[in-house]
């Protein structure tokens, strides 16, 4: 029986990367439910549309529809409408068009996608090169599929989904795979003013990729920079238990 994989994205249904994972996957054998965003979603993080009525349209024969909303409503539609709540095998979400290192786990629409699938419990991963910079998607695809029938073959613990990211180097040059943990920040933000001809003024918030800024030790960051694949595991539950304890033991509700 065919794997199926319910396969999502940030960068909208046109994306490179998106397109890339799914045609490597079909070729494998794979049953590939894609279900992406109409348009880039990219720093939508977990949102959910709640304001207005969402659209599915099917834009190509061989499961593949298009959403007018973000990466998390893409996985609900997916989950409840297109698959009618029967679990895929595999939750993919990526090849994300850039980064998703350090703290871009928290705004991250590819990431968000990945967390949605693992609220439904199915086993799943995010896909992203360490920059949007000369990108080989194929070569990713490949290095992927290793890690996907790991996945498939053992699972993932409860609550935890995959957090992946590839260094952007010729395939002989990575050195390997490394299970990393979360660094810091890869970006020096930074906020454009702009005046419109009425004389208002308005402000675009970005940033620029510095992988130089945070190499903390066995973090995602430094595994890409030394050139190896980096397999942070992320847990949806965040409840900081230390401090938890902490409070507890400082008396903290005695007011």
């Amino acid at each position: 029986m065919k794997k199926r994989v319910l396969l999502v994205n940030d960068d909208g249904y046109l994306s490179a990367g998106l397109n890339a994972i799914r045609n490597f996957l079909i070729e494998k054998g794979f049953e590939v439910i894609t279900v992406a965003p109409d348009r880039n979603m990219s720093g939508t993080s977990h949102s959910l549309t709640f304001t207005r009525p969402l659209k599915i349209e099917k834009y190509k024969e061989n499961f593949y529809y298009v959403v007018d909303g973000t990466p998390a409503d893409c996985v609900h539609l997916g989950y409840y409408i297109i698959l009618k709540e029967e679990k895929p095998d595999l939750l993919i979400s990526g090849i994300n068009t850039g980064p998703n290192l350090g703290r871009d786990v928290f705004y991250s629409g590819t990431v968000g996608a990945a967390r949605e699938g693992t609220f439904f419990k199915i086993p799943s991963i995010a896909l992203s090169p360490s920059s949007s910079k000369n990108v080989d998607f194929y070569q990713i695809s490949k290095m992927a599929f290793k890690i996907i029938e790991k996945v498939l073959k053992s699972g993932l613990p409860e609550g935890v989904f995959l957090n992946i990211s590839f260094p952007n180097l010729p395939e002989e040059k990575i050195k390997g795979y490394r299970l990393t943990r979360i660094g810091r920040g890869a970006y020096k933000e930074e906020i454009k003013e702009y005046i419109a001809p009425s004389g208002e003024v308005y402000y675009w918030i970005g940033g620029k990729e510095d992988l130089n800024s945070q190499c903390e030790k066995d973090t995602d960051y430094t595994a890409v920079k030394e050139g190896y694949v980096s397999i942070t595991p992320i847990g949806i539950d965040l409840t900081e238990y230390k401090a938890l304890e902490t409070l507890k033991s400082s008396n903290f509700l005695d007011f």
